[in-house]
């Protein structure tokens, strides 16, 4: 490994750390803590994006992850906690944590919601180890962010990924992969 890179390594981990202490649920598996959250982000969702009822309405499952942070410099990561709605009812809790490598600085947070259009993707999300690659080109500077992804997760299946109420500074390009595991709170 160069001094470069590993100077990118080293200040990405930093920067991770540093966003890692804000409110998003590190360190705390508390089940209604968790649902709390996740009410509190579909009702916001619904309330900025009211076309989102009727997907949600349609949807077979949501997995709601309320706040991920990520940070970056060259090399980034991030994490989040959240559940999975089916119905009205919270069925498992995932954790979502993410590693980015190519041109980027800085940290965001963000909401993050996936629709399940058919049963058949919840069923395979819900058997799948839990991994979606994809390629991200996007800025986020305060509240108001875009991107254009392409991911595996929505190309290959029916799933509707929702991102919204960003926050923070993150410029960059890059190759980026999440994982989502079962969590026992």
């Amino acid at each position: 490994m160069t001094s470069s890179s590993r100077r990118n390594f080293s200040l990405g981990l930093l920067a991770l750390g540093g966003t890692a202490a804000c409110s998003n649920g590190i360190g705390s598996n508390n089940a209604p803590e968790i649902d709390a959250r996740v009410d509190a982000t579909l009702s916001t969702m619904f309330e900025t994006y009211p076309d989102a009822q009727q997907l949600a309405e349609k949807a077979a499952g949501m997995l709601v992850i309320p706040l991920v942070t990520e940070a970056g410099f060259g090399l980034g990561g991030g994490f989040g906690r959240g559940a999975l709605r089916v119905g009205d009812a919270n069925v498992d809790y995932y954790s979502a944590a993410s590693a980015s490598a190519g041109l980027q600085i800085g940290a965001q947070q963000y909401s993050h919601v996936l629709f399940f259009m058919t049963e058949n993707a919840l069923l395979d999300f819900r058997a799948s180890q839990g991994w979606a690659a994809g390629v991200n080109v996007e800025y986020v500077f305060r509240d108001q962010g875009d991107s254009i992804n392409a991911d595996t997760t929505t190309t290959l299946s029916p799933v509707v990924a929702v991102v919204f109420a960003q926050v923070g500074l993150r410029l960059g390009a890059t190759l980026d992969g999440i994982k989502y595991t079962r969590i026992i709170p």
